[in-house]
C-alpha cells in the first residue's frame, strides 16, 4: 500500500508520524498546492489530508484510491458523494480535540478578563519595581461567579464548557444552532435574550447556513457593555466587520477569537484595524492542537487506516446513505 499525507505540517512536527509506516510505504509532505496535488496522489492508495482539497478531479486522477482520511473533524474538503460513487471510502476523526479547545476557551477567557497582558507589560516595563504600593488597580476585573455564561452551540465541547463554567459558579444557559430539541442540564433560551442576560458568551458551533453571520453588529448592540464574547467554533459566524466596529463603540467589553473567516488572516482584516487592541485576542486556530490532541488524532488516523485494511470502516464519513 502506499500512503501519502498531504499537509503533515498542519499536525506538527513534534508528533511521531512512523505508526504509519507499518501500513506500507509512507509519504510525508509538509504542505501541498493545488497544482501538486495530481502527481503525489496518482498511484497512492490511501490519502491522509487535513485541508488539501480532494475534489472530483483529484478523485478521478488518483487511479489506485481506495481510501481518504480526513486528519480532521470537518469534511467539506472532500467531495464526499462523489468518492462514494467510486467506491472510495472517507473516513474523519472526531472528538480527539475537545479538551484542548475548552482549555483554551478559558485561557481566552482569563487573558482578557483579568488584563493579563497589561499586568503583565506593567511588571516588566519597570513601573511595579518603582511602585509606592505592593499593588497595582489600573485595569479592574470582576469574579465570573454568579455570572451568566451563555454557550451558543451545546454540542461535545459546548457541555464540557457548560460544565466547566458551572464548577466556577457560573449560571450557565445555551441556545441551539441546529434547533434540535434535547433535554440537557442547562435552560434553553432563544438567541437575542442570550446575548441580553450573559456575561460571557462562547460559541462552540459549527458553521453551516443557520450559523454563517449569526453574529452581527445588530446583535452585538444586545449584549452587555461588560460582556466578554469568545468564537472557538468557526469563523463566519461572526460578522468580523461589525465586531470591529462594535469594540471601537464599546458595545462589549472585549472578544476572543481562535478561528476567523480566512485563515490565514487576510492583512486587510478590519479587525487589525481596531483603536483598542487590548479589547482583542486573537489565536491562530491553535485551541485544538495540544500535543496530547495531535497525538490523539495520529493515533486515531491510524486506526481508521488498520480497520479498513482489515476489512472494517471506523469513523466512516457518508452523509448520502
Amino acid at each position: 500500500m502506499k500512503i501519502v499525507f498531504l499537509d503533515v505540517k498542519t499536525v506538527g512536527n513534534d508528533v511521531d508520524l512512523s505508526i504509519f509506516e507499518v501500513f506500507g510505504d509512507f509519504i510525508a509532505y509538509p504542505t501541498t498546492k493545488a497544482s501538486e496535488v495530481f502527481d503525489r496522489i496518482y498511484d497512492a492508495d490511501i490519502v491522509i489530508t487535513n485541508k488539501v482539497v480532494i475534489d472530483k478531479k483529484v478523485i478521478d486522477y488518483a487511479k489506485n484510491l481506495k481510501l481518504i482520511c480526513v486528519a480532521a473533524t470537518g469534511t467539506n474538503n472532500v467531495d464526499i458523494l462523489y468518492a462514494k460513487e467510486k467506491g472510495i471510502a472517507v473516513t474523519n476523526v472526531a472528538g480527539y480535540s475537545t479538551e484542548s479547545v475548552v482549555q483554551h476557551t478559558f485561557a481566552m477567557l482569563f487573558y482578557l478578563l483579568e488584563h493579563l497582558k497589561y499586568y503583565d507589560d506593567y511588571v516588566k516595563s519597570g513601573l511595579y519595581a518603582k511602585s509606592e504600593i505592593f499593588t497595582h488597580l489600573g485595569k479592574p476585573f470582576w469574579e465570573i461567579k454568579g455570572k451568566r455564561w451563555g454557550i451558543i452551540g451545546l454540542g461535545t465541547i459546548g457541555r464540557r464548557v457548560a460544565e466547566i463554567a458551572k464548577s466556577f459558579g457560573c449560571d450557565v444557559i445555551y441556545t441551539s444552532t441546529s434547533g434540535v430539541k434535547r433535554k440537557e442540564k442547562y435552560p434553553e433560551y432563544p438567541l437575542d435574550e442570550l446575548l441580553r442576560t450573559s456575561d460571557i458568551v462562547s460559541i462552540h458551533a459549527p458553521l453551516n447556513d443557520k450559523t454563517k453571520n449569526l453574529i452581527t453588529y445588530e446583535k452585538l448592540k444586545l449584549m452587555k457593555s461588560s460582556a466578554i464574547l469568545l468564537n472557538l467554533g468557526r469563523g463566519g459566524i461572526v460578522n468580523e466587520k461589525d465586531l470591529a466596529k462594535a469594540l471601537d463603540e464599546n458595545l462589549i467589553a472585549a472578544a476572543g477569537l481562535d478561528v476567523l473567516e480566512k485563515e490565514p488572516m487576510d492583512p486587510y482584516n478590519p479587525l487589525l484595524e481596531i483603536k483598542n487592541k487590548d479589547k482583542l485576542f486573537i489565536t491562530p486556530h491553535i485551541a485544538w492542537t495540544s500535543i496530547e490532541a495531535r497525538e490523539r488524532l495520529i493515533n486515531e488516523i491510524a486506526e481508521n487506516i488498520k480497520a479498513f485494511l482489515n476489512g472494517e470502516i471506523r469513523n466512516r464519513v457518508d452523509l448520502f446513505s
